[in-house]
């Protein structure tokens, strides 16, 4: 049950960026629903970009172990950004970067308007194996 990233020779190399363009997963999938900066009520805890996505990225991960995974596992993210720029990306791809280093999934990331509740910032979901 493993994850094979690779990035194709014929395509650019796009880890500089923070993703990979291919991620093949054996074994038992397991999709992740969106994680944010959440208190324990579901409410956003930090109005700071950086601080909701390293959140995030952390609830990713109790999601993960709940179900014995973890973030080596992760095969596929989607990130959702408000108001994207170039500055947030930098942030993301840092996070990315300590997580995941040389090696982290495919990934698309959609700039949006707005997410589902006031002060949400960021959103990241995944699909990972087990």
């Amino acid at each position: 049950m493993a994850v094979e990233i690779s990035n194709p020779g014929e395509l650019h190399d796009p880890t500089g960026f923070g993703y990979s363009h291919v991620a093949v997963a054996r074994g038992e999938l397991v999709f992740i629903a969106g994680q944010y900066d959440s208190d324990a009520d579901g409410h956003t805890t930090s109005t700071d970009f950086a601080v909701q996505v390293g959140t995030a990225f952390a609830n990713l991960g109790i999601a993960l172990r709940s179900v014995g995974s973890d973030y080596a596992q992760v095969a596929q993210l989607r990130t959702f950004i408000v108001d994207h720029d170039l500055e947030k990306l930098a942030v993301l791809g840092k996070e990315i970067a300590a997580i995941w280093g040389d090696r982290p999934p495919a990934q698309t990331l959609t700039g949006v308007a707005a997410l589902a509740l006031p002060g949400m910032l960021f959103e990241v979901d995944a699909v990972a194996v087990r």
